[in-house]
């Protein structure tokens, strides 16, 4: 019996079951490199809610193109919100940017606006707005609340715009100037923080080149009505502004233009047209002046005035901070003292009342004016604006007699020094000599007048009985009868009486005899012996012969 034994050959070559498996790994790492060279970016997107979100169904688009696809919905940690992850095409991976936005696109019915009623029937979508910032790369994105009404690459303008107080103004609200359309409301807020409303518009381009910081902007919503010498002014916007609201844009008169403004810059929303003309300026710099008098009548918006010239206006009485740092400064002694501190006031100045430029250099000039005029002289006062009302305000000037100050600090602000006056000043007067009487001995004085009066009394009395004599009764009689002695003895005096004829002959006749001795007075002068010898004649004159 024999046994057969296996014939082995040595070498071999290559088997061709191995291709099978070859081209089904080159097949697979051909297909894994196609599909990672080709697959777009994963992407997560959150949202407050999922609305219109379903998961292989919502599509992402870009003017109107499919860039992706909603692959996964699902809560967040904290429950707070939705997530949703998204498959993006290649082509969308560039546009995927820090800013980019998302928003879901449901019909919405507004007032004033229409839109997404296409997605009744094809459902909601999620529209993507291509960033503009930053490199490409991001991949977790927060979805928009609601779309936006201008793209983020738009040309124009974004400002924000601020208010004391919500008016009718709402998103998708036009902005107008000169009753021309020109931008819109994109969004609007209450910052609690500041307690304003906070509006966010975008002006159009070519239009937003109308902006510096000039202009104004102010509520044209609804109607406004007013009344004055004139008679009554009715001012309307247009018929969507006044059912729907909006806000418009205006340069104050004789304001000249401002200073180009760049994006985000904030303005003040003003309630009217109106409104705009009594605060015109943007610049301006706050001051603190503290009175020791009575600040009743004086109250926020009161003017602050240099000469009669309105240069800004009173902000508030700053009570809080006063209490606050006299706190403060109790704490630091140790103790708690009560003082009579002046009470100090906020003002605003704006140099563009002025004549100066709308500018933050013109704020710095007037830091500047009010620095080196203080040493000067300048002082503020409390002044009485009205008698009637007791409306008061702040008056700025120079009193040369002032005490010697500086301008110091109170707080965060430059203090202004303040100096008596107006009605104050005369009250005090009144009252420094209102004390002097008070401490006057008004009793002794009193007492000597009352003694006075009773002297005057008694001299009245003893003057009536000397009036009341007979002896007094019969003076006129006597004066009567004298003055007519009198009237007789000077017509006896008359140029017609004996006795003036008589004295009269008598004055002629000692005139005569005057006349005679003053010739013998020469007489003797000259010849004093003529008396006894008489006087020498002079000689006969001799005629002259003829020849």
């Amino acid at each position: 019996m024999t046994t057969a034994q296996p014939e082995v050959k040595e070498g071999g070559g290559f088997n061709a079951i191995w291709i099978i498996p070859i081209v089904a790994l080159v097949l697979g790492i051909y297909m894994v490199v196609h599909t990672w060279m080709t697959e777009g970016p994963e992407i997560t997107i959150a949202f407050d809610t999922a609305q219109g979100l379903t998961a292989g169904k919502t599509k992402i688009k870009y003017r109107n193109v499919e860039m992706g696809l909603v692959t996964e919905v699902f809560l967040t940690d904290d429950f707070e919100g939705v997530k949703a992850k998204v498959k993006m095409d290649l082509q969308a991976k560039p546009l995927l940017k820090a800013d980019t936005e998302f928003w879901v696109v449901t019909a919405r019915i507004g007032v004033g606006n229409i839109s997404g009623l296409d997605t009744l029937l094809s459902g909601a979508y999620i529209q993507m707005a291509p960033g503009v910032e930053g490199k490409p790369g991001a991949r977790d994105f927060v979805a928009l609340p609601r779309p936006p009404l201008t793209a983020v690459d738009a040309p124009g303008l974004r400002l924000n715009l601020l208010s004391d107080h919500a008016g009718s103004i709402s998103t998708g609200d036009a902005v107008l100037y000169k009753g021309y359309k020109v931008g819109r409301v994109e969004s609007s807020e209450f910052d609690s923080s500041a307690e304003r409303m906070r509006y966010e518009i975008f002006i159009d381009a070519p239009y937003h080149e109308l902006i510096d910081s000039s202009v104004r902007f102010y509520n044209t919503s609804g109607i406004s009505l007013s009344a004055s010498a004139e008679g009554l002014k009715l001012s309307t916007g247009s018929m969507d502004t006044v059912l729907l609201g909006g806000i418009a844009f205006a340069r104050p008169p004789d304001v000249p233009e401002g200073d180009p403004v760049a994006p985000g810059t904030e303005f003040r929303l003003y309630d009217s047209l109106d409104a705009t003309h009594e605060n015109p300026f943007n610049n301006g710099t706050h001051f603190v002046v503290r009175f020791s008098q009575s600040l009743k009548g004086l109250l926020p918006g009161a003017p602050v005035e240099y000469r009669g010239i309105v240069m800004g206006r009173v902000e508030r009485i700053m009570l809080k901070e006063m209490i606050q740092m006299g706190l403060e400064a109790d704490r630091v002694a140790g103790e708690v003292t009560a003082t009579g501190d002046p009470i100090p006031v906020l003002i605003y100045m704006e140099p563009g009342r002025m004549a100066l430029p709308d500018t933050p250099a013109s704020v710095d000039l007037l830091r500047a004016v009010v620095e080196t005029g203080v040493p000067n002289g300048m002082r503020a006062r409390l002044e009485t604006g009205n008698l009637l009302t007791g409306a008061q305000y702040v008056g700025l000037d120079y009193y040369p007699g002032a005490d010697p100050a500086e301008a110091g600090t109170w707080g965060d602000y430059t203090e202004i020094p303040t100096i008596g006056g107006g009605l104050n000043q005369i009250m005090v007067k009144v009252n420094s000599i209102l004390d002097k009487i008070d401490q006057a001995p008004l009793e002794e004085t009193l007492v000597n007048v009352n003694d006075a009066v009773a002297q005057l009394d008694k001299a009245l009395v003893g003057l009536e009985r000397i009036l009341n004599s007979e002896e007094t009764q019969q003076l006129p009689e006597d004066l009567s009868k004298t003055l007519e002695e009198l009237r007789q003895t000077l017509d006896g005096l008359s140029p017609d009486s004996d006795l003036y004829q008589n004295v009269n002959s008598s004055m002629r006749q000692l005139n005569r005899t005057l006349n005679n001795l003053e010739s013998l007075t020469r007489t003797l002068s000259g010849q004093p012996n003529a008396a006894v010898m008489g006087s020498k004649l002079p000689p006969d004159p001799q005629p002259e012969a003829r020849q």
